[in-house]
């Protein structure tokens, strides 16, 4: 179980942006011991099923990998498609991001977020979120330092945290040794004012009380905004 950390207490984060040299945006997030590894691509047009409508905007998608040894034991390639859990958390991710893009600053262009793990101890859904936002964050302030932009693209900041119960303990920034005993998990994404964009999860063996669900919610919600306190001052 946890050592050398209170329930409440994050693990060390720590952002590298512009990992990626020729990424529009990048950003290399170390958050305990999970590593993720987040890239921006900008193409110049929409994917098929906004092509020929009248545009407003533009389009951001992601995609998601676990690299084979990121685990503990070596998760095969997806070679063909992606897998049912990969799809789900990389339209998590899009979706979180998408909510805090100005997208009609994006007009016919698509914005491709790559998250990759490469090494996984817990919370890599709410690891690729933050390190997507950082990226996009990298991308945006190159775009606008080059004059490409003339205002600043980004609604709010965005990251996520994972909250849950633990032998009936409240617990945040699970760890994997903590994820697989939980019978409460829950990953909160949020902005900085405390606005949530999504929350997934729920109970692992029994229903949840409502009361204990808004609760870990609202627990979860000042972990993302302590998360920004120190993802913030690490980015351009």
């Amino acid at each position: 179980m946890r050592e050398n950390r209170r329930p409440d207490e994050l693990r060390p984060i720590k952002v590298t942006p512009g990992y990626s040299r020729y990424a529009e945006g990048s950003a290399l997030l170390e958050w305990g011991g999970t590593t993720v590894l987040a890239t921006v691509t900008i193409d110049n047009r929409l994917p098929p099923h906004l092509r020929g409508r009248r545009a407003r905007g533009g389009w951001l998608t992601a995609e998601y990998a676990l690299l084979p040894r990121s685990t503990q034991e070596r998760s095969p390639r997806e070679r063909l498609y992606a897998g049912g859990r990969t799809q789900e958390i990389q339209r998590l991710i899009g979706r979180a991001l998408r909510s805090v893009v100005d997208l009609s600053m994006f007009r016919n262009q698509t914005l491709i977020v790559d998250v990759d793990v490469l090494q996984a101890d817990g919370g890599t859904r709410c690891a690729g979120i933050t390190a997507g936002y950082a990226a996009l964050h990298h991308a945006a302030s190159r775009l606008v330092f080059d004059g490409v932009l003339s205002e600043w693209p980004l609604h709010h900041e965005l990251a996520a945290v994972s909250v849950g119960t633990v032998d009936g303990e409240t617990y945040v920034d699970l760890q994997y040794s903590e994820d697989v005993q939980a019978e409460v998990d829950l990953n909160v994404v949020a902005t900085r004012d405390g606005e949530v964009v999504e929350v997934q999860g729920g109970g692992e063996d029994r229903p949840i009380p409502a009361e204990s669900y808004v609760t870990l919610v609202a627990t979860g919600v000042t972990a993302v905004q302590r998360v920004l306190d120190i993802v913030r001052p690490q980015l351009p």
